[in-house]
């Protein structure tokens, strides 16, 4: 007698454009993970900028059409490979990619991308950690090699990936500074670690800024 597939709901995208191309749909079937691949039962999903250029078109990578969006996500490890041996049935996780698509109720992942969700986060909290943290991390000490002491510059730093950039930049010792918008945007950055914020909009911030560096620009400059 052959094994019924399960099935799961989940957004799919037949044809690059707007909104409307996201389509739920409620007979897709639950994937399979591989040898190194972890099938994670998703609780939340992170909806991040990149991921409306892809579906508009617009972006320089296009998926294979139809696909499921949704890169950064959170849950509970449900089936895992045969080589995993780090994860387990049960194990809080989340992710920075997935292989099947994350607007889903179930996602493979490779084991590599997935990482042990602390207790003392929550799964939205697990899945807005991928692209904004990483992506913060890697322009502070990969690209920008800063050093604690320095002075780090964040444009547009109200995003979310400016506001972990403050954050991180702030516990790691440099004097931050950050730009935004707007008074909701500049308060919520100094509520997230920057010692002094600027309006953008302003025409003269960026004399601002210098008079206070005495007419020098900052080591490390952050660009949203």
């Amino acid at each position: 007698m052959a094994t019924l597939k399960l099935m799961m709901r989940a957004v799919r995208v037949s044809e690059f454009g707007g909104p409307g191309v996201l389509k739920l749909l409620s007979d897709i079937p639950v994937p399979t993970p591989s040898e190194n691949q972890v099938l994670i039962k998703v609780h939340a999903c992170g909806v991040n900028p990149v991921e409306t250029y892809i579906r508009a078109g617009t972006y320089s990578r296009k998926p294979t059409l139809p696909y499921t969006p949704g890169t950064d996500i959170a849950g509970i490890i449900e089936d895992v490979g045969q080589q995993v041996t780090n994860f387990k049935k049960g194990d809080r996780v989340f992710t920075t990619g997935t292989i099947t698509g994350g607007y889903a109720e179930y996602s493979v992942a490779s084991v590599d991308t997935v990482y042990p969700l602390p207790d003392n986060l929550t799964f939205k909290q697990g899945a807005a950690v991928g692209i904004p943290f990483f992506t913060a991390y890697r322009a502070l000490f990969h690209k920008a090699h800063g050093k604690p002491g320095e002075t780090v510059l964040v444009h547009g730093a109200s995003g979310g990936v400016g506001i972990v950039a403050c954050q991180l930049a702030r516990a790691y010792g440099f004097k931050v500074f950050g730009t935004a918008g707007t008074p909701e945007g500049l308060k919520l950055i100094l509520n997230n670690g920057a010692h002094q914020v600027f309006n953008h909009r302003e025409e003269n911030y960026i004399e601002k800024i210098k008079v206070i560096l005495d007419f020098s620009f900052p080591k490390v400059i952050g660009h949203k």
